[in-house]
């Protein structure tokens, strides 16, 4: 029999008598004839379910969920306490136009000349172009987007020729891309462009609608059941700008994954080490970012999917507040834990793609009451001071709880530059219940993911998911309808911790990975790997954002001794984008000089 655990009510708990408990998941790694072995095993029927019973004793599933008696009810989506108004920022209307927007972001971005970045001067060993280069080439008559626009196409189709594939886009339409390029190139010749983000050019992750790419979040099969009539609202958003959308991006199949492996179309390599995995399951946006090929792409993060692929190939990723953004138009959009957020080389150029895709949808806007969006002003003079008065919370046995100290070290070395440069304080905080929040995120996720499938696989479509899929949906089939209620009332426990952290400090700081970007084992190419100790360090430090639906991102500090990229993660108040992004882009300052320029690289804005 187990053990009937009794917890105290959140508001009572002695933070003083938490102690930090390192994870340890017990599960076999997987791949080739091993991974098809065991899912046939776990998809029998009493075998099967033996096994996975096992398992979740073994990893304290069972005893978290069945065996505990846990006093507070049920949150079944984030909610906020009303948020103190953010100091120096820009508010900007959710509900008017995304070019306008743009217009207030691009005003509050810091004095930058791309001219003398143009011409040579007093740049660093390596930048990525950014959106003002391109606006300042293209309106310059340095270059066209027709021109870029063949350059991209060059690079997309010479990756159909590797063997084995490693698609970054898994759905592209050359004449397409053309045809918006030439548009835009129009509007240059005539002195009209759109926006600051027009001849921009953006990936979209495959579970995001974007005409005339049919949505298949990377499996072999979705689109054959759901059809896409028109763009997903922060993909027209983009387009309105001016935005030119190139495909698209190939991701770990159905956003199940957190290393980015797909059979069905071939993995998509880390830039910095085509031997690595870029990170999932946005791996296509991270690797098209990183390797230069546009400046932005769209992501959804419902457990790290934007995040860990951003830190993993040494760029910068947003996760919004839960609900920020209007989710309409994805394959992700009835749970309680995912976003649609932006993947950039720079922290402005997130700005700019966050400002123009913002927007709650009106059912959130009823039953999350948001704060205003708002941007915050980086060119004014009080942002030093600003800066100078940000707390950061620092849960220090949590913080060093790496697969390698090079990410603890180099991370701690960020924030003691923050300290010396403008004056942030580091403060000790402690975060209770690591372990119940990792579960209660696994059996929402979990459970909402086959809530969506389930229809599909009831009608036969099992059995044409990735080896790896089948392995989380057999998992996920154990969980029951009082293991999702109880996890929604550790929701609620855990929300009520971090709000009182919040009261103390103003951003909490982690490595956003416990390990860098992971070698592809080849015997994982052609059927996929199970591998939930490299989850495990992947995630370590992921799930508040998600479960919680804080704001979170990661920005690129530095690089382990291997030269694979590390970033720093900013986990926000609710509604706090503005707070996470002034930080982040002091910090990006901090490392500029500290950027390497990834293996696979290509600078596609000199064509000459």
């Amino acid at each position: 029999m187990g053990k009937r655990r009794v917890m105290v009510p959140a508001h009572e708990l002695d933070f003083s008598t938490v102690k930090y408990e390192q994870q340890a998941i017990q599960a076999p790694h997987l791949t080739g004839l091993m991974l098809k072995v065991f899912v046939r095993i776990i998809e029998a029927p009493i075998i099967g379910a033996l096994i996975l019973s096992f398992m979740k004793k073994k990893n304290k599933i069972v005893e978290m969920l069945q065996n505990t008696v846990i006093p507070e009810r049920p949150m079944f989506k984030p909610e906020f306490p009303p948020q103190e108004a953010e100091p120096s920022v820009v508010i900007v209307d959710e509900e008017g136009k995304p070019t306008d927007r743009v217009k207030s972001a691009l005003k509050c971005l810091p004095h930058y000349d791309p001219a003398s970045c143009w011409s040579g001067d007093s740049l660093p060993s390596f930048r990525y172009w950014k959106i003002r280069d391109y606006a300042y080439a293209y309106g310059s008559k340095l270059v066209t987007p027709s021109m870029v626009a063949q350059q991209i196409i060059s690079v997309i189709e010479g990756c159909n020729y590797h063997k084995p594939p490693t698609p970054l886009l898994i759905s592209f339409d050359a004449e397409e891309i053309r045809k918006q390029a030439a548009a835009s190139t129009q509007r240059f010749e005539e002195g009209n462009p759109l926006s600051i983000l027009d001849g921009i050019f953006m990936a979209i992750k495959d579970d995001i609608d974007c005409t005339p790419h049919p949505t298949k979040g990377a499996s072999t099969w979705k689109h054959e059941v759901r059809s896409v009539e028109k763009d997903a609202i922060s993909v027209s958003r983009l387009r309105s700008c001016g935005v030119i959308l190139i495909g698209k991006a190939n991701m770990h199949e159905f956003g199940m994954g957190t290393t980015g492996n797909n059979p069905n179309y071939g993995t998509t390599r880390n830039p910095h080490a085509h031997e690595r995995y870029t990170g999932g399951s946005s791996s296509g946006p991270a690797a098209i970012v990183a390797s230069g090929l546009c400046s932005a792409a769209l992501g959804t993060d419902g457990g790290g999917s934007i995040r860990i692929p951003s830190s993993l190939c040494g760029v910068v990723g947003l996760k919004t507040t839960y609900g920020r953004t209007n989710m309409g138009g994805s394959l992700c959009g009835s749970g309680t834990v995912e976003i649609i957020g932006p993947i950039a080389s720079t922290v402005e150029d997130v700005i700019l793609v966050y400002a123009a895709i913002l927007g709650s949808s009106p059912e959130d806007r009823i039953s999350l009451k948001p704060c205003p969006p708002c941007l915050p002003v980086l060119s004014s003079l009080e942002n030093s001071n600003i800066l100078g008065s940000l707390r950061l919370g620092k849960y220090t046995e949590w913080f060093n709880d790496v697969h390698s100290t090079d990410i603890s070290d180099i991370c701690e070395d960020v924030l003691n530059l923050l300290s010396k440069s403008h004056g942030c304080k580091t403060i000790e905080v402690v975060i209770p219940e690591i372990h119940e929040m990792r579960t209660a995120h696994l059996v929402s996720i979990g459970s909402e993911s086959l809530c969506s499938l389930n229809p599909d696989l009831e009608d036969g479509k099992g059995v044409k998911l990735t080896y790896d899929t089948r392995t989380s949906m057999a998992l996920f089939r154990t969980f029951t309808a009082s293991d999702y209620v109880a996890s929604q009332c550790l929701r609620r426990r855990i929300m009520h911790y971090h709000m009182e952290i919040f009261k103390k400090v103003d951003v909490i700081v982690t490595p956003t990975t416990g390990m860098t970007a992971p070698k592809i084992p080849a015997s994982a190419l052609e059927n996929g790997e199970s591998n939930m100790q490299v989850s495990g360090y992947l995630m370590r430090f992921i799930i508040a954002g998600n479960l919680l639906g804080l704001p979170a991102l990661t920005v690129p500090v530095g690089y382990d001794k291997q030269g694979l990229p590390i970033g720093l993660q900013l986990i926000g108040r609710p509604w706090g984008e503005a707070t996470i992004l002034r930080l982040a882009s002091a910090i990006e300052e901090l490392c500029a000089k500290s950027r390497k320029k990834p293996a696979s690289f290509y600078d596609i804005l000199k064509t000459k």
